[in-house]
């Protein structure tokens, strides 16, 4: 091996007589030495031919050094790359423009109003996803109400029950208008609500309905149900008379939730649009109250209206019932129930502002 080494290693041989004997001299190649001396991890070829009074140990240091010297090169360049493929892991300078704060825009460091504005715009886009769903027919919900029953106004229910709203508005009357369905939850927050009025469906002649149970727009004759009402308060609340017109929505703006079971009808058609999935909506806003606050006033009249309220703590609420003000029953229960008053002594024994039934202008 190593004469073959040695072979290698020479660019020429030269033949010397010396005394009658041929000496044998190698002359190593300048570029040939170049390349093989510096091949990392091999011995270095002219250790074949160091003095023999070389040590073991010098040969092991000299070994162990010189394959130490690439791996340490190859640290390096190790080093290099992780700084240039993952920039992630290296601090990054203040100055640059990820770091700087003011170019960070985090909840934290929103103004209350910015806060405000970015809610309400979620908000809108929630509601118009909500109308695309529901081919139109839910809209104009009021913001407290939908954040409350946001789960329910998303259930798949209410997407069966307007493409029917939606088909029965092509083929003849329905009220109330579409922007008008929700009237209820923009008269008043969910939050404000003090006294519950249950209706079962809505008025089905023209221009009555607009939202809220038992109450007309100016202009329309009020109804004999409401026109019950107004005799049943005339005679027990101080200072009431009849205003001239059936819009209650003087009483909604005091928190008194006008709450028909069913939200639309069929012109025409009473009870056209029951068991078509707005008793479920109207059942979770009862469920909610029931639940979110207490001290709150129910007015049941009817058998309808207090099947529907059965389920009610009456250890957190109260409530009163009658029979309904329609002519067909008023007289049996309703003339003399004082239900308008009591509601008042109730809220005034809870500690909550009493309603002001006579506050009924025409427009609000």
């Amino acid at each position: 091996m190593a004469r073959s080494l040695v072979l290698l290693w020479c660019s020429r041989v030269v033949l010397r007589h010396t005394g009658g004997q041929t000496v044998y001299t190698c002359r190593p190649s300048t570029l040939f030495r170049k390349r093989i001396t510096t091949m990392p991890g091999q011995m270095k070829i002219s250790s074949f031919f160091s003095s023999p009074l070389t040590t073991k140990s010098d040969n092991k240091v000299e070994t162990k050094a010189s394959s130490e010297e690439p791996v340490k090169k190859k640290a390096k360049v190790s080093e290099v790359t992780d700084e240039e493929t993952l920039p992630s892991k290296q601090p990054s300078s203040p100055s640059t423009p990820s770091s700087s704060p003011s170019t960070l825009t985090t909840p934290s460091s929103l103004s209350e109003e910015e806060k405000g504005n970015l809610e309400k715009n979620k908000l809108k886009a929630k509601l118009k996803l909500l109308g695309t769903k529901t081919c139109g027919q839910i809209v104009n919900v009021g913001p407290t109400w939908f954040r409350a029953l946001e789960a329910e106004f998303g259930k798949e229910y209410l997407v069966e029950l307007s493409k029917f709203v939606a088909g029965e508005r092509k083929k003849s009357a329905v009220y109330p208008p579409t922007e008008q369905v929700f009237t209820w939850t923009t008269a008043c927050s969910i939050q404000s609500v003090k006294v519950v009025i249950i209706g079962q469906d809505p008025y089905h002649g023209p221009g009555q309905a607009h939202g809220l149970c038992f109450s007309v727009l100016p202009g329309i004759k009020p109804p004999p149900s409401l026109e019950n009402m107004f005799k049943e308060l005339t005679a027990t609340v101080d200072g009431f008379k009849h205003p001239g017109h059936g819009n209650l929505t003087g009483w909604a703006a005091q928190g008194v939730l006008l709450l028909n079971a069913c939200l639309t009808v069929r012109g025409g058609a009473a009870n056209s649009h029951a068991g078509k999935g707005w008793e479920k909506l109207t059942d979770a806003v009862i469920h909610w109250l029931n639940s979110h606050s207490s001290g709150t006033v129910f007015l049941l009249w009817g058998a309808y209206a207090q099947k529907k309220g059965q389920f009610i703590n009456k250890k957190k609420h109260h409530v009163l019932t009658s029979v309904h003000p329609s002519p067909l029953s008023a007289h049996r229960g309703f003339f003399g129930c004082n239900h308008f008053s009591r509601c008042n002594e109730l809220l005034k024994a809870d500690g909550k502002t009493p309603i002001d039934w006579t506050n009924l202008p025409s427009q609000v």
